[in-house]
């Protein structure tokens, strides 16, 4: 069991860094929140479903497209259509489109390796293979210039954290739902109350958990877990290669649950989908895939298996 208090040995200055940027972050969504009237992590009830509203980024990409500056987003390629299949059978089979093989040829974890009890860890408890939860943390962590995983990363414009990238609000779910792994740290620890929920005064010590390496890759693999039972009671079919699981586990996590199985059962409609290429790529690039396929959810779409295709990749993780 890991030391469940306190961030990993990190340097005096990855320390500070940690601190300014979280608080940063939570001094920045907060501002925006009020603003918006949202709700926790950006999001807004409406109408029973949780909705985005625009995010900090697509505010900030749609200034710089009005001033006429690229500071905020780099050049994108062109995207391909993609036809939404209406009448497709619910199914992933982890087909999508494939980007090129590391130039180096090399597989396994390379500067990563210091990952892989972990992750083996974590596959033997929930029956997941380990380079399926290998390819989630690569697409998710942020990186350092040799491709180390950086576990003390943080996102300055979400509450995302963590080797995982988990929003506050995800990390504290996976504490209260019995069964995970984080779930049993939190009972030891004592922060849940007597309804399981995690007690206010403990709320930052369970966060902070997000940084710990150990505890991001297991709650990874639990959240793929549930993601991928959750895609099968909705009846779709997840094929048995590692691709094909790694790649659905990997849209619950991008996605959450809801959007996922509806990505999967026939697409997104287009105005959800609008709002999450705002999020993701900025208003601005947004703006032009959808241009150029000339229906916002097939823009989304492409641009979501592009990115899988280029970064959900088991076998590179297969020694």
């Amino acid at each position: 069991m890991i030391g469940a208090t306190g961030l990993p040995a990190l340097s005096a200055a990855q320390k500070a860094e940690v601190i300014y940027t979280q608080a940063r972050s939570e001094l920045t969504n907060r501002l925006w929140r009020a603003a918006l009237g949202g709700e926790e992590d950006g999001t807004k009830a409406i109408g029973g479903e949780t909705k985005l509203p625009m995010s900090l980024d697509a505010l900030l990409s749609l200034l710089d497209e009005r001033k006429g500056a690229t500071a905020h987003a780099a050049p994108q390629p062109p995207v391909p259509t993609v036809e939404k299949e209406r009448n497709a059978p619910a199914r992933w089979d982890g087909q999508g489109q494939q980007g090129q093989a590391p130039a180096n040829g090399q597989r396994g974890y390379g500067p990563n390796a210091g990952y892989a009890g972990a992750l083996s860890a974590a596959a033997q408890r929930t029956g997941l293979p380990a380079a399926a939860l290998a390819t989630i943390v690569h697409a998710e962590a942020a990186k350092g210039s040799d491709g180390r995983w950086l576990p003390y990363s943080r996102n300055p414009r979400s509450s995302a954290a963590g080797l995982g990238q988990f929003l506050s609000g995800t990390w504290r779910g996976e504490a209260e739902r019995e069964g995970t792994w984080l779930n049993d740290v939190a009972r030891q620890q004592g922060w849940l109350n007597d309804h399981g929920k995690v007690k206010g005064e403990d709320c930052a010590a369970l966060l902070a958990l997000r940084y710990n390496p150990e505890a991001a890759i297991q709650a990874t693999a639990d959240y793929a877990k549930a993601n991928l039972d959750a895609l099968g009671r909705a009846g779709i079919s997840i094929g048995e290669s590692a691709q094909a699981i790694a790649q659905a586990a990997y849209l619950g996590h991008h996605l959450g649950r809801g959007d996922a199985i509806r990505f999967l059962k026939g697409g997104l409609d287009p105005d959800r989908a609008r709002t999450l290429l705002n999020v993701q790529v900025g208003a601005a690039s947004a703006g032009k895939k959808i241009a150029a396929t000339g229906n916002a959810a097939a823009a989304h779409r492409a641009w979501l298996l592009d990115f899988m295709g280029r970064n959900i990749r088991p076998e590179r993780f297969d020694a």
